[in-house]
């Protein structure tokens, strides 16, 4: 089954190359396969000569060939869509959710459940473009096509794709606002823990307080890299540990930390539309 999609040209005068290069920033790789494939068809579905100038408004016709991914598809699912179009979603993944499989033939991770909604609807493609811890809950923007993946991909490195979180944290954070730049790397003496060492990678979190409790703070927090576990080292590291999480020192104990993605705001790379998806801690928390 191909892929199929319609992009309607915003430019006057130009070629496929030139959409492809210049608007839409496809990496020389790609557009190859495209060229090779003539995945690009006018409406009446006869392929595209990539050096003709198009007028503004003219529909080009996508079809990429077969893809699938290969997790196994969940038999039972729950999947909290607060986003969808032709190309992308945006879920919900509760706390306590892998967001994949770390190992082949895994199941009861986000992506199973992902990959049983694509399968009703007809499709096998699905990726994520980034993850989140398994205890955090919160957004996280799925791929529909390769090639949205590769440019959501891009946008990605490029920061270009924002993530805001909430967390609560113990303690009373003084400062309103701040930001902390320290380096990330591997704790030698833990499997999966992660510490701030000069060594490390660069890794910068900025945080506002929106919220004080005698013994927490609610912080939004906005991510400049993308580092593992890079807010819940960092908020440890001054002394304000996620609540829950006692692998970074936190006191309460819970079933999961309280972290979470409540926030994506970006620009879609096909259609050029500010994409702004909103779920807060409280509206997650309830389901």
């Amino acid at each position: 089954m191909l892929t199929k999609f319609t992009y309607t040209l915003q430019d006057d005068n130009i070629t496929i190359e030139e959409l492809l290069r210049d608007r839409l920033d496809i990496g020389k790789k790609r557009m190859h396969e495209l060229r090779m494939a003539k995945a690009i068809l006018n409406e009446q579905g006869e392929p595209l000569v990539w050096q003709h100038h198009y007028p503004a408004g003219t529909k080009l016709v996508f079809q990429l060939p077969f893809e699938s991914s290969e997790y196994v598809p969940s038999e039972k699912y729950h999947l909290d869509v607060r986003y969808e179009d032709d190309h992308l979603l945006i879920v919900n993944k509760p706390a306590g959710m892998l967001t994949h499989p770390n190992e082949d033939g895994q199941t009861g991770t986000l992506m199973n459940d992902v990959t049983a909604y694509m399968v009703e609807k007809g499709a096998t493609y699905a990726e994520h473009i980034h993850r989140l811890d398994q205890g955090t809950s919160g957004l996280i923007v799925i791929a529909k096509h390769s090639m949205m993946k590769s440019l959501l991909d891009r946008m990605l490195e490029e920061k270009k794709i924002l993530r805001f979180y909430e967390a609560i944290v113990e303690g009373v954070v003084k400062e309103n606002h701040g930001s902390i730049k320290t380096a990330i790397g591997r704790d030698r003496h833990h499997p999966t823990r992660q510490v701030v060492s000069k060594s490390g990678k660069p890794a910068v979190t900025h945080f506002e307080v929106v919220g004080k409790h005698p013994n927490f703070t609610k912080l939004n927090v906005v991510l400049e890299t993308g580092r593992t576990h890079q807010i819940r080292v960092h908020l440890a590291s001054i002394g304000y540990p996620v609540v829950g999480d006692t692998m970074y020192g936190a006191i309460t104990r819970s079933e999961n930390y309280q972290l979470h993605a409540f926030r994506i705001l970006f620009v879609h790379p096909i259609n050029g539309e500010e994409i702004k998806v909103e779920y807060p801690m409280e509206q997650a928390f309830k389901k």
